[in-house]
């Protein structure tokens, strides 16, 4: 009996442990599912609002990757004046070939060159002839340039090839387009001289007559003699204006709306030692006349035919403010002291003249020369680049500050220091703000500005992007917390009145930095989801902010609100752009007060930027795996319920009646459309 007692206790104890175990499940699942299907609420007050600055978001472009040299810059031929190899000579030319042996040529480099700040030529020595005993093969013997690995030549299209060319006897030399291995010829013209005696501009069009990625340009000839060439370019008629960019790049640029490009660089300008640093005034005049340099940086040689007044007039061709980067006496391994900067400063002022001084003036003149007679619009200079720790950087930059508001009182100057935590110690109107961080952290930085001073110069976000395993080469993780970030970006705007993304290009054959925002080779290209983010915000830049706050316990959820006129079809919309962070689905309740009745109308439209993995990444094989959808947005009320897909960007763009919202500053954007 008292067996089966024991048996009976012990028994029941056990049941009811599985009792009280079975309803804390039953509770931990209830409180699980209700969590998982928790509402959050989103209210905006749309009846008012504070201006977004004009300038808040635009690009940031680096010579990195192969940016330009390769890239926007449409020049076909790398090494076009043979000076990549060195002013001694003889001298490496790679990456030109030969075409033939040493028995039929044979090449090198002198110093004969009619132009005085490129002196290196190409001596081709040509030991065949067409007839005698040593007889040239079919097609000649010569020299060949890849190009940037690979020259994309189209059907259909043409291309103008300039060379400068000298020699003692008659010429025969054919100039022409090829596949890589020149079995198939894509276009061919013949350049035929009985004198050429002296340095000898020669200039030919060759239209396509097929299409090859991988194409090269080759100089040949079957005539016995010593032939120079310098200066060997290559470029298609049609470029982006008629200004020598590379149309489908710079088309990606235009469809994100910049309203400003900081340029060259970046540790471009600096240079690993001051010897290698950009020179504005080695990039411009004529091209051929144009030393080229070393970028000692990023490991590369550049023909700086992309040079300083390019970067001016790509400005102005996408409405864009130029923000001038220029050395300041200091590179990575060696600086100037104070003492002895005063030429650095000089060069800073004669820069300026060349952009904005009139067209009789000696620097203005120049550009005038150049075809631009009118000034640029340059407004905003940078005093270097990340240098705000080296030992000369403060006394250095007073120098130039002093010089520059002395010269041209209007120019925004932006110091390399950081002063979103404590005031600088030196005058500026603007402070540079660097960050390349994981996916976490930088999305936690959507409230970095919240407390920042708004008194004294703005932030100047000009180089941003999450790095690391977060990133892979562009990964959705890494976009959406940028977005994040970019809102906090967009709420803080009082005292953040630039933001950039950086870099913005690569060309996949010589990746020096990951991720990049646009990526291509010859031939392809495509956005990667970071790129993607950039056109969510295309409409922020001079509209208002609205006061827009969400009730949520979640730390996953930042959203967003402005409104905006389009200058295209005078519409005023709302748009309202949410992250979720999460690896969970929300269902959020939107609430838009201050809006007449019947003001929200049809068109109204939802675009959502989201994939299967967190880390998927776009491709040449599959280049719109993660880009945004568009769609209808049915439900538009002023209360709505719309719901948030994990791991997502989410706008919803409201088309409104004009007279019943309040009318933000007008733009130039279009219709939404991603």
């Amino acid at each position: 009996m008292s067996e089966k007692m024991g048996f009976w206790k012990a028994s029941c104890s056990v049941l009811l442990v599985c009792f009280f175990v079975g309803l804390c499940s039953m509770y931990q699942c209830s409180a699980a599912e209700a969590d998982a299907n928790q509402t959050e609420n989103l209210i905006v007050n749309a009846s008012s609002g504070r201006p977004i600055p004009e300038t808040l978001f635009g690009i940031f472009f680096e010579e990195i990757n192969h940016a330009g040299a390769g890239g926007i810059w449409a020049e076909l031929v790398s090494n076009r004046g043979f000076e990549a190899g060195g002013q001694n000579t003889p001298s490496n030319i790679a990456p030109w070939s030969i075409i033939g042996d040493q028995s039929s040529l044979t090449v090198s480099t002198d110093r004969s060159s009619c132009f005085d700040r490129n002196k290196v030529a190409l001596r081709m020595h040509v030991l065949c002839d067409s007839e005698g005993n040593n007889i040239c093969p079919a097609g000649g013997v010569g020299i060949y340039n890849p190009g940037f690995w690979g020259m994309n030549i189209e059907q259909g299209k043409t291309y103008r090839v300039v060379i400068y060319v000298r020699s003692l006897g008659s010429i025969n030399v054919s100039v022409s387009l090829t596949s890589s291995d020149g079995s198939q010829i894509l276009a061919t013209a013949n350049i035929v001289d009985s004198d050429v005696s002296n340095w000898t501009k020669k200039e030919v069009l060759l239209e396509a007559k097929g299409t090859n990625p991988n194409s090269r340009l080759q100089l040949t000839t079957s005539r016995k003699g010593v032939i120079w060439f310098d200066q060997v370019s290559a470029m298609p008629l049609d470029t982006y204006k008629g200004h020598g960019f590379q149309k489908e790049l710079i088309e990606m640029l235009e469809d994100i709306k910049p309203q400003f490009i900081r340029f060259p660089g970046g540790c471009f300008v600096e240079g690993e030692w001051l010897r290698n640093a950009f020179r504005w005034k080695e990039s411009i005049g004529p091209w051929e006349e144009r030393p080229g340099h070393f970028g000692d940086v990023w490991m590369y040689w550049t023909d700086d035919g992309l040079g300083y007044f390019e970067f001016l007039q790509l400005s102005e061709d996408l409405g864009a403010r130029p923000i001038w980067v220029f050395n300041n006496g200091i590179s990575h391994r060696d600086e100037v002291d104070t003492t002895t900067v005063s030429p650095f400063v000089q060069e800073a002022i004669d820069g300026l003249e060349f952009a904005r001084g009139a067209s009789d003036s000696k620097w203005g003149s120049v550009r005038a020369a150049m075809g631009h007679p009118e000034p640029f619009d340059l407004k905003y200079v940078a005093v270097g680049n990340e240098d705000c720790r080296k030992k000369n950087y403060r006394g250095n930059y007073l120098e130039f500050y002093d010089a520059i508001k002395h010269a041209y009182p209007d120019i925004k100057i932006i110091s390399n220091c950081d002063g979103s935590s404590h005031s600088l110690d030196h005058p500026a109107d603007y402070y540079d703000f660097h960050i390349y961080t994981s996916a976490s952290h930088l999305f936690s930085m959507t409230h970095q500005f919240d407390h920042t001073s708004r008194s004294g110069p703005k932030a100047f976000v000009s180089e941003y992007a999450v790095t690391g395993k977060d990133a892979g080469t562009g990964s959705l993780l890494a976009a959406l917390a940028e977005a994040g970030f970019l809102i906090g970006l967009e709420k803080n705007s009082d005292i953040v009145e630039m933001a950039s993304y950086a870099p913005l290009f690569v060309n996949v054959n010589d990746r020096r930095w990951n991720p990049d925002a646009i990526v291509f080779n010859s031939s392809m290209h495509y956005g990667t989801p970071s790129y993607w983010v950039q056109k969510f915000f295309r409409e922020s830049s001079g509209a208002t902010l609205l006061d827009a706050k969400l009730q949520t316990n979640s730390s996953s959820l930042v959203a967003s609100a402005i409104t905006w006129t389009s200058s295209v079809d005078g519409e005023t919309y709302l748009k309202i752009k949410i992250v979720n962070f999460g690896n969970r689905q929300v269902s959020l309740k939107v609430s838009v007060d201050g809006l007449g009745l019947n003001s929200l109308l049809s068109g109204s439209t939802k675009t959502v930027l989201t994939s299967s993995n967190v880390m998927d990444e776009n491709s040449f094989t599959d280049p719109d795996k993660v880009v945004p959808d568009l769609s209808l947005l049915e439900n538009a009320d002023k209360d709505m319920n719309i719901t948030l897909s994990p791991y997502s960007l989410t706008s919803l763009d409201l088309l409104t009646e004009s007279n019943n919202i309040r009318m933000p500053q007008t733009n130039s954007s279009a219709r939404p459309s991603i």
